[in-house]
């Protein structure tokens, strides 16, 4: 029979010298492992952040055009836990595009 080896415990990521990566808001715990790398070319960040926009924008579109929508406030509930995610991370990301487009003009 094999043995369990646990992994080790966690211990918190302390910020990269250069602030390379940046934590999504949306990570749902206190250690955060989704992060955006904030060095990466402005049309590939502006390219995630659109495509996330982008995807609850037509699903909130679509749901606005259809008649009367009945379900459980439990749904609505985590419908809207999932827009606002994808959100949020297309929000973090514009962030980052920011400061890059603020450093380049301050140079």
């Amino acid at each position: 029979m094999k043995s369990i080896h646990l992994d080790p415990p966690y211990e918190k990521p302390t910020s990269h010298p250069d602030n390379r990566f940046m934590a999504l808001t949306s990570n749902c715990t206190d250690m955060p492992t989704l992060f955006v790398d904030t060095h990466a070319p402005l049309d590939i960040l502006t390219g995630a952040a659109n495509y996330r926009i982008r995807a609850v924008t037509q699903v909130l579109e679509n749901l606005s055009m259809r008649g009367s929508i009945e379900c459980e406030s439990f749904i609505l509930s985590d419908f809207a836990l999932l827009c606002a995610i994808s959100l949020r991370d297309g929000c973090d990301v514009l962030d980052v595009v920011g400061r890059q487009l603020r450093a380049q003009t301050s140079v």
